[in-house]
């Protein structure tokens, strides 16, 4: 069994701390361990390092080497430009196969924040015996606990029985970022779940998946598979990945293959988003208030509020539903329910040729 993490994108969103050459997951934004460095944590107890495999962008590799020491340097697989996820997923299978033949692949995100680990291997772990039986793409569902706006939705089918004591379900369909509205009525159904961005499957069953729905993209993966171990590796990834489209792995593949199952879960699952996402996951006071990553900060008649200053203290007084977060270069002063918005804020700095901010 192997793990692919994925480790690319620029975490707007959690500007002023993430940055260009230091995004979300290379944070320690949740705990005194960064982001990625929990992913591999969190993992490690079913694949081994040696079998984790991550793939990311140039300019963040040698952060990623520095803080993965367990992880080998030939596991760290550099895409030269940024393609989304059906080129990535697809590049790190070509790997496992030169490597393991047809083993099983949990993709995972970078930048999860997962409440109970032991729960989550478990569901993992029932999703990797799926994948090898059924011969078929196995997605995690979160359970939602909200009619949460910013996720998009998978809608679960007929029962498929249980794997590993976890209901296996086939997907129905899945659905865009909905409104509230349609958020409520998601809840309500009571078989609609989040959808997570894991994936589960044999590295030859989303190759075949590939070739069958993105066949550019197959024609320029089996290129790049020649070319692994050979002094022209570097060469022609760097020449065929200017060439692929852009295509998610949902809407490329997903969305459209037949045998696609889901399993439920709960295990405390948040993709850590936005600083709203940060709040929600954070130890507050009676209030409300959260002081993370060490900060210090007195909070008077002061309620819902989300403080990161670990330089300065911070004292709010007669404040509600605020978000305050400090770097040595730039303070953001946010209404709580807009961090989303931080997305702007980076928008504006490129427009002004600010790129020392970014």
């Amino acid at each position: 069994m192997h793990a692919v993490i994925m480790a690319g994108g620029r975490g707007t969103r959690f500007w002023p701390r993430s940055r260009e050459k230091k995004p979300k997951h290379l944070l320690d934004i949740v705990s005194d361990r960064t982001i990625i460095q929990e992913t591999v944590d969190r993992i490690k107890p079913l694949v081994k390092p040696n079998n984790i495999l991550i793939v990311t962008g140039r300019k963040h590799a040698r952060e990623l080497i520095r803080q993965l020491p367990e992880v080998p340097l030939k596991n760290i697989i550099i895409e030269p430009v940024g393609r989304n996820t059906a080129a990535c997923i697809g590049l790190a299978a070509l790997h496992i196969q030169k490597k393991a033949k047809d083993d099983v692949m949990i993709v995972l995100p970078s930048d999860h924040g997962i409440g109970d680990p032991g729960q989550y291997r478990k569901v993992i772990a029932a999703a990797a015996r799926a994948a090898e039986k059924e011969n078929a793409l196995v997605t995690i569902g979160i359970e939602p606990t909200s009619p949460h706006t910013g996720f998009g939705y998978m809608e679960g089918g007929a029962s498929a029985g249980k794997v590993s004591g976890k209901a296996l379900l086939r997907v129905k369909s899945f659905r865009e970022k909905p409104d509230l509205k349609q958020a409520e009525i998601f809840l309500k159904s009571g078989n609609f779940f989040w959808n997570s961005g894991m994936f589960i499957w044999k590295a030859s069953t989303i190759l075949n998946e590939i070739k069958h729905f993105l066949p550019d993209l197959y024609s320029g993966l089996t290129t790049i598979n020649a070319s692994l171990g050979k002094s022209s590796e570097a060469k022609t990834v760097s020449a065929i990945y200017k060439s692929l489209a852009s295509v998610s792995i949902d809407y490329g593949v997903m969305e459209k293959a037949k045998d696609v199952f889901v399993i439920p879960a709960r295990f405390g699952w948040s993709d850590v988003g936005s600083w709203d996402a940060l709040w929600e996951i954070s130890a507050k006071d009676k209030n409300g208030n959260a002081a993370t990553g060490g900060s210090q900060a007195i909070f008077e008649d002061t309620g819902n509020a989300l403080v990161y200053s670990p330089k300065k203290l911070v004292a709010l007084i007669g404040i509600k539903d605020v978000i305050v977060v400090e770097t040595k270069d730039a303070l953001l002063l946010c209404k709580k329910g807009r961090s989303q918005d931080v997305k702007k804020i980076v928008d504006a700095l490129e427009a002004g040729h600010l790129n020392h901010l970014l």
